[in-house]
């Protein structure tokens, strides 16, 4: 039923506006009860633009091109560039002009400005910016303290180091304010499904670092902490979605851990440490859970050097999975650059994983076999391209091109 009801509030699908508007009236007065009760000051309320998420974001090809000749699996900053504009300048054309706040285009706008620092191309920059500008900085926050709609923070973080200028993250710090007094609700998590510890936490670790308030750090910890407690299993080294799959089992009757989810929380998990300072006493759990889950999905890895939407059950889902594939890539090539990983160990993963993912850029830019918005396993066509997606793909890239310096220096000595 949670995962059901995260499908609706995103609205992946076209919704009858009246209908929709009622609905919005309808949750923005519960909003204004449940903050009474918090005896917290509501927030100016926002307009909702009718968005349908689920076709902005992506969809499949109705006639597919060839998959890409001119791209190279080689391990050179070159070859890896080219692939990286490949996919962003196809991503860009096709999308720009339905760029939205909605959480779905969080990860480009993060993969964009990565690519952009990466292949020194502008244009991705510039348009993140003008995105960012068009929003007037706002997140969409369309829900108090929903994760999803605070995802974008990040990308209006980043580009506050660029020009600190205080209005680009002023919307983004009030809601992480507000969400600092918000007191826990035992009876249900903030961050309830493992796809927010992709959304939110990054963004507050990165508030810390800009403010120098270690506040929104030390709510970030005990939030991500209730999540551990009830996704995670141990055993497993991998996470259920949400508490609805407690209990649920793939055919093969192994526990249901989804691809994407557990690529949001590696991926999450290295966002995290990529803003949280150095010295900081509650890094060393989050390096331990980069360490585990990679050393896990690691020995998932299948022999195209992908993933598929059910991890445990991999056989069951006939097409690799992208989206989950790029984030673990990203995870791991990050984690050897960084030291933390032993690059022995997962040199060989993280090239087979970007040679893999190669295979399914078509030669007009598009990347394919990405898995539809969703919550679980499941099927999808060869020519599905979504923007989160793209965005693990660039990000995983920046890495790569980070992780061919050092090979090639390797192969100097």
């Amino acid at each position: 039923m949670a995962a059901r009801t995260r499908e609706i509030e995103n609205v992946p699908f076209p919704m009858h506006r009246p209908f929709r508007n009622k609905l919005s009236l309808s949750l923005s007065a519960l909003l204004l009860f449940a903050t009474a009760l918090h005896g917290q000051a509501a927030p100016a309320e926002k307009p909702m633009p009718y968005v349908d998420i689920k076709a902005a974001s992506g969809d499949e090809a109705a006639t597919p091109q060839p998959i890409a000749t001119d791209l190279s699996p080689a391990i050179q900053s070159k070859a890896i560039r080219a692939a990286m504009t490949k996919v962003a300048d196809w991503q860009l054309g096709y999308s720009r002009e339905k760029f939205n706040q909605d959480w779905t285009y969080a990860p480009l706008y993060l993969g964009l400005l990565r690519a952009s620092q990466t292949t020194g191309n502008s244009r991705y920059f510039d348009a993140v910016l003008a995105a960012s500008e068009k929003f007037n900085w706002k997140l969409w926050a369309t829900r108090q303290f929903h994760a999803d709609d605070e995802a974008i923070g990040q990308a209006y973080e980043a580009l506050y180091l660029v020009k600190k200028d205080d209005l680009r993250i002023a919307d983004t710090r009030a809601t992480f304010d507000r969400l600092v007094a918000r007191p826990d609700d035992p009876n249900k998590d903030l961050w309830w499904w493992c796809d927010a510890l992709f959304m939110a936490p990054a963004g507050m670790a990165r508030m810390s670092a800009i403010t120098g308030d270690h506040k929104y750090i030390d709510k970030m910890n005990a939030e991500w902490q209730l999540t551990t407690d009830h996704l995670f299993i141990p055993d497993e080294h991998l996470w259920l979605r949400d508490n609805s799959y407690v209990g649920k089992t793939e055919a093969n009757g192994k526990k249901i851990f989804w691809g994407r989810g557990n690529g949001w929380v590696i991926a999450g998990t290295v966002n995290v440490l990529r803003a949280l300072p150095k010295n900081d006493p509650s890094r060393a759990k989050y390096v331990a859970l980069l360490k585990e889950m990679s050393e896990r999905l690691a020995g998932l890895q299948q022999p195209d050097g992908l993933w598929h939407t059910g991890l445990l059950d991999q056989a069951a889902y006939p097409l690799p999975e992208i989206s989950s594939s790029a984030f673990f890539t990203y995870a791991m090539a990050w984690g050897v650059n960084e030291g933390i990983l032993d690059r022995a160990t997962y040199a060989p993963v993280i090239e087979k994983a970007w040679a893999g993912m190669l295979q399914h850029v078509y030669a007009d830019g598009r990347l394919g076999c990405i898995q539809p918005i969703g919550a679980a396993p499941g099927a999808f066509g060869p020519t599905s391209s979504y923007v989160y997606g793209v965005g693990g793909f660039l990000m995983a890239g920046a890495e790569m091109d980070r992780y061919a310096a050092h090979h090639q220096g390797a192969k100097q000595k």
